[in-house]
């Protein structure tokens, strides 16, 4: 409980799920320490440049499929070549749990069973200090629409989350605290989103974060061994 009253679960948009507190502490410990460990490589922790020359001012690691703008692939050609970390078997095991927490095994669609049939095989690690930001956007580059996994640890952040035809309005504002789940799927899996803020000083020592957000989203990309590797769409 981050307050005197717990915060409730809420639909933000149709299959849109906020989950407060899902992560108990010592969890979110656990995924702080695995962070860490994920940032030292083989591909580290990187800013990310995007095409127009511009730099993210998050730092992102992958795992499974590393990502850059705007498609996956499974070496790291635009930091230093290296194959990313494999995506583990216990992540996409907690995956699917938090698409059955936010939809009771019904994936926004009626069909009853997304919870169990999530199959996630990469990560996106995002590292926010007290002055990065993300601005508005869609995550596209999969070849599949299940749902998009959200895990936030440390620092608070606002969330802005908005509609799937463009980046202005409607949209919500959500806090997002650290042991959160937020899922987006359904009509709501290419909603634009980003993060306008982060507010320092509020993450709870236990878990092991003295400063700055982390948060992993988890997709299912759609690239496998049926397909063409990403390695070679150039």
């Amino acid at each position: 409980m981050t307050g005197l009253f717990p915060r409730d679960r809420v639909e933000v948009a149709p299959g849109a799920v906020h989950v407060p507190e899902w992560l108990s502490v010592e969890r979110q410990r656990e995924l702080v320490a695995a962070c860490r460990e994920w940032a030292r490589g083989p591909v580290p922790l990187r800013h990310t440049r995007l095409p127009g020359g511009g730099v993210m001012s998050v730092r992102t690691v992958c795992l499974g499929w590393h990502w850059q703008p705007y498609r996956y692939a499974r070496t790291a050609d635009d930091v230093n070549g290296a194959r990313v970390a494999e995506f583990p078997g216990w992540l996409a095991e907690l995956g699917r749990s938090a698409v059955t927490e936010a939809y009771g095994g019904d994936g926004g669609s009626g069909d009853g069973g997304a919870g169990a049939v999530y199959a996630p095989d990469a990560a996106l690690v995002n590292f926010y200090d007290g002055d990065a930001r993300m601005g508005m956007h869609q995550d596209k580059e999969e070849r599949c629409a299940a749902p998009v996994v959200s895990l936030s640890l440390g620092d608070t952040c606002v969330f802005r989350f908005g509609n799937p035809e463009g980046r202005g309005r409607p949209s919500t504002d959500v806090r997002l605290a650290s042991g959160d789940l937020f899922v987006f799927g359904g009509p709501s899996r290419f909603a634009y989103h980003g993060v306008p803020k982060v507010l320092p000083e509020t993450a709870d020592p236990a878990v092991g974060l003295l400063g700055g957000r982390l948060n992993i989203t988890l997709r299912e990309t759609g690239l496998g061994a049926g397909r063409r590797a990403a390695d070679d769409q150039r």
